[in-house]
């Protein structure tokens, strides 16, 4: 946990299941409060639910918001209800962490023989601006509200995929990438004000992202071959591996893409 005389908050974007539950979690028992966004229907809540009980039952508090991260006027009213609650409690809190895990976005392709089976404009747009470009709009709300300031650590989930193809993965691929770059470019604009901002690369995981994802089983199965412990990632080993980075002593890791893996992208 960063040193500070502020209460540590965590805000997570995509917190009801994945890496950001697993983070959530982690982060609870590390002693952060958790501020958390996501969408989810009823059939899911009670997932939430439980990933409130365990941050609860850690003596950490968790405030929570069932909307879309991606939509303007739903992070200004989350921010509206936050900011209070940091500023006006005793000792005043301080968002130290800020975690980006949106994966919603369209697994079409480019190119087919039907033109309805492919991506559209307003399909590639969608995906590049919740995947990547929603994490410099909460940034910059976060940095003018002065809830994130010296010694907060922000991370965005990427993947291989940002960088490689898969088919259908195109536009979320896409999204990947410009995630990385902007998180670059936050890293040094952010410096001079002591907050540092990292991409983790996750190695395949089992999540509900990435059985939506065509061909997920065969993904899965080769990353097993594929990686030196010959097991997939886990939302845990992400998790273990933020709260880690999350220290006051990693101020001087910034603008990398961190490979959370167990060695796996290194493999050919």
């Amino acid at each position: 946990m960063s040193a500070t005389k502020n209460e540590p908050w965590a805000l997570i974007l995509g917190a009801s299941s994945g890496f950001g539950g697993a983070t959530s979690r982690e982060l609870a028992r590390q002693g952060f409060h958790i501020a958390g966004v996501h969408l989810d229907r009823k059939a899911t809540l009670p997932n939430v639910e439980q990933i409130v009980a365990d941050i609860t039952q850690t003596g950490r508090k968790a405030l929570f918001f069932n909307v879309n991260a991606a939509d303007p006027e739903k992070r200004k009213e989350v921010l509206d209800q936050l900011e209070p609650a940091l500023k006006h409690s005793s000792p005043p809190g301080q968002v130290m962490v800020v975690m980006h895990s949106l994966a919603f976005g369209t697994l079409k392709p480019y190119i087919a023989e039907d033109p309805k089976g492919v991506v559209g404009q307003d399909q590639m747009e969608m995906t590049l601006d919740v995947m990547a470009h929603s994490l410099v709009y909460w940034t910059q709300d976060l940095f003018f509200r002065k809830l994130i300031g010296q010694g907060s650590r922000i991370f965005a989930m990427t993947s291989s995929g940002g960088a490689r193809v898969w088919p259908a993965y195109g536009a979320v691929s896409a999204a990947k990438a410009a995630l990385e770059s902007h998180m670059r470019q936050l890293a040094l604009e952010l410096a001079p004000y002591g907050i540092t901002a990292n991409t983790i690369r996750a190695g395949v995981t089992d999540t509900p992202a990435l059985r939506k994802i065509p061909g997920s089983e065969q993904m899965m199965e080769f990353a097993k071959l594929k990686n030196p412990h010959h097991r997939l990632t886990t939302p845990d080993d992400v998790a273990k591996a933020i709260a880690t980075l999350s220290n006051s002593a990693t101020q001087w890791v910034t603008g990398n893409v961190i490979g959370v893996d167990g060695g796996e992208d290194i493999i050919g």
